[in-house]
């Protein structure tokens, strides 16, 4: 008696849990990670996560929020109708020196779990970020020189004006 009571209560809850919809199986992101890359400390940088309904049916975005109180998601008000894309701001306000790795949730009506998205990058002081920024461009005007291209013959050749280098 008690193994199919165990067994009718297993079915019951295999069940429920089939009924609850994925918010991965609702909406498509256009990526998952965001890397800001270098950021300059006390500057905001901000990015628009692109949020596409998958489904047949309007889907209501109940809630945003982040791992952190540096990161703010911008709540999304209207449904997302079928097919069509919204987009979710996402700013992170660099205060903090160091590296950035943080979470945003993503809670729509009818999944049991949020979607969840992440912004990735480092923070730089004032000072590091400039000569970061000053190395960068020295690095970038001396390497990387564009190659001609392989199959252009001498006739084309002649005809083209040489590049010019600018220097920064």
């Amino acid at each position: 008696m008690k193994k199919i009571f165990l067994l009718a209560a297993a079915f019951v809850c295999t069940l429920g849990v089939m009924g609850q919809s994925k918010a991965d199986s609702m909406i498509a992101v256009n990526q998952a990670t965001h890397d800001f890359g270098k950021v300059k400390q006390n500057n905001p940088v901000t990015y628009e996560f692109q949020l596409t309904n998958k489904t047949k049916e309007a889907i209501v975005v109940e809630n945003t929020w982040a791992s952190c109180g540096c990161t703010t998601p911008e709540k999304i008000v209207e449904p997302i109708q079928p097919g069509k894309t919204v987009k979710l701001k996402v700013q992170y306000n660099a205060a903090a020196v160091g590296p950035i790795n943080k979470d945003v949730y993503i809670k729509l009506a009818g999944a049991d779990q949020p979607k969840t998205v992440h912004i990735t990058g480092e923070v730089m002081t004032a000072e590091a970020y400039d000569v970061w920024v000053k190395e960068k461009g020295s690095n970038n005007a001396k390497s990387n020189p564009k190659p001609a291209a392989a199959t252009q013959n001498r006739a084309e050749a002649k005809h083209r004006t040489k590049p010019h280098r600018i220097k920064i």
